[in-house]
């Protein structure tokens, strides 16, 4: 009887919360932040940067007002890198590149990547710590 138990459990098919987030979750992060942004909603965009916000490197207040001339943002991703490990933490890095129109009329191009940061499940005690988070940011201009 508790073999044939043992063997239906392991047959049953995991949970979805069981499954970890991969590179399309990091990819759809990226997409979610520059689509807050565009909505004029800085709250969501700041909360998707690890530690609440502080990861972005500013205040909220300096945060969105980074974006008092933007009109417009989109962002369009590239595959991401190899997914980093350590100590129960996870790092990927999406390539972008980013087009803004400012409300003057003038355009933007920027081409770099953003790195993600997520924990595995069962280390911390908030949930949201499994989501991937943006962690830091590389753009350059381009001409």
């Amino acid at each position: 009887m508790r073999l044939a138990l043992a063997l239906t459990l392991l047959a049953a098919p995991l949970p979805a919360f069981a499954q970890e987030p991969g590179p399309q979750d990091a990819r759809d992060m990226v997409q979610a932040y520059y689509a807050a942004i565009e909505r004029g909603d800085f709250r969501a965009a700041y909360g998707l940067w690890d530690r609440g916000g502080q990861a972005s490197g500013k205040s909220f207040a300096s945060f969105r007002q980074g974006f008092a001339a933007t009109a417009h943002s989109r962002v369009e991703t590239r595959n991401p890198g190899r997914e980093d490990a350590g100590m129960s933490q996870r790092w990927i890095t999406v390539p972008v590149d980013v087009y803004a129109t400012l409300k003057n009329g003038k355009r933007q191009h920027f081409r770099g990547s953003y790195t993600l940061h997520r924990v595995v499940p069962g280390v911390s005690a908030n949930r949201a710590d499994t989501r991937w988070h943006l962690s830091s940011a590389k753009l350059v201009a381009v001409r």
